[in-house]
């Protein structure tokens, strides 16, 4: 029997079909079988420990070590003595002397200010107190001429009284020329003006040439053999501080220095709650400048053989304080009490929690993962 050839395409997609669906069930099949036989094969390997490499250098032990009780202190230094140098005089200014940086001792000329003017004056009021004296002095002739006549009567008392009105209007006038010529003369010694104190010069204001006023600014020189800082004390800790006590700085670019308290303000600062202490510093050297930055503390005692740790050893956590050891090369983590803290020395008393000799992380690396395996290596 002849069968059509629709039937005959129709059954030769199916059989295509059935044969493609056989070959993808082979494959999956294919697949799956190694796939569970790597998994189990990594199933049955041994976890490996996380292994960290630290410096030697970022290591130390937990040892007794004397620390001081510091309270913190920090501001800005100032010279102790200083002179904002002003005109006291108007007029031009003839010549400046010194520069920015230059040192200048008492007494010294800085500034001379143009004085013709000054002279003239000088010399005009000085004539005029010559004149009142040549006044004075023949009213004086005259009285005393007229007090021997009116002793012997041959004048009254009523025309002598106004040769005494004479003299005494002549000595008024006297008096006024010669104050009057010491106003002058003050005034024409102020047109050169003299450094008050030793030092050196800070700001210059002026150029020669400039037009100047009573109470311009000239100069201003600082004194800078004994320097001054001005720090906040809080209110709490006022109690423990005393005159004469040691302040250890360290300035920022020059290095460490040791200062003394000798002032503490006797009003609380508005806004701050605070009590100002000023702490001296000697400057001999000069290798401190007004208006650089110093931080310290002000010592309040000693603890001598406490078991210290750098103060970046310690982590925090909220109220939580926790260091990272290192025990039978194996990174742990132990809770500890802090006590003191020496900020200039950078140590902090351990209280509780650690024993002598471990050995801890002394920087902050971030957070470590406990019970890695350490190993330590050089530089």
């Amino acid at each position: 029997m002849k069968i059509p050839r629709k039937r005959t395409l129709f059954l030769s997609l199916l059989a295509l079909l059935v044969l493609a669906g056989a070959m993808l069930a082979v494959r999956g099949g294919g697949a799956k079988q190694p796939a569970s036989a790597s998994a189990a094969s990594a199933a049955n390997q041994p976890a490996q420990a996380t292994l960290i490499e630290l410096l030697q250098s970022e290591v130390v032990a937990a040892a007794p070590r004397d620390l001081q009780v510091l309270l913190p202190l920090s501001g800005g230094l100032r010279a102790l003595n200083q002179a904002a140098i002003g005109a006291k005089v108007a007029g031009e200014v003839r010549e400046v002397l010194v520069r920015e940086g230059e040192a200048v001792r008492a007494g010294q000329v800085v500034v001379r200010i143009e004085a013709t003017e000054y002279e003239a004056r000088a010399a005009q009021a000085r004539g005029q107190m010559l004149a009142a004296r040549g006044q004075y002095e023949n009213a004086r002739q005259t009285f005393e001429r007229n007090r021997s006549l009116v002793e012997r009567g041959f004048i009254s008392g009523t025309a002598f009284d106004k040769f005494q009105s004479e003299l005494d209007v002549a000595k008024a006038n006297l008096d006024a020329a010669e104050a009057g010529l010491a106003v002058v003369r003050k005034s024409l010694a102020d047109t050169v003006v003299k450094s008050p104190l030793d030092g050196m010069v800070a700001v210059r204001s002026v150029q020669p040439g400039e037009k100047v006023s009573p109470d311009s600014p000239l100069l201003q020189v600082v004194d800078l053999r004994t320097l001054e800082l001005e720090a906040p004390v809080p209110m709490g800790d006022v109690g423990r501080v005393t005159i004469g006590q040691s302040v250890q700085l360290e300035v920022e670019g020059a290095g460490q220095f040791e200062g003394k308290l000798v002032r503490i303000n006797p009003a609380v600062t508005e806004g701050t709650r605070s009590i100002m202490v000023y702490v001296r510093i000697d400057n001999p050297e000069g290798r401190l400048r007004a208006g650089m930055f110093a931080r310290g503390g002000l010592v309040l005692g000693q603890r001598n053989g406490a078991l210290a740790v750098p103060v970046t050893a310690v982590r925090y956590e909220g109220e939580r304080a926790f260091v990272y050891s290192i025990e039978d090369g194996v990174l742990k983590q132990r809770e500890v009490t802090v006590g003191v803290r020496d900020e200039s020395a950078g140590w902090v008393e351990i209280a509780g929690g650690l024993p002598a000799g471990a050995q801890v992380v002394r920087t902050n690396l971030g957070t470590l993962r406990v019970g890695s395996q350490v190993r330590l290596v050089k530089a």
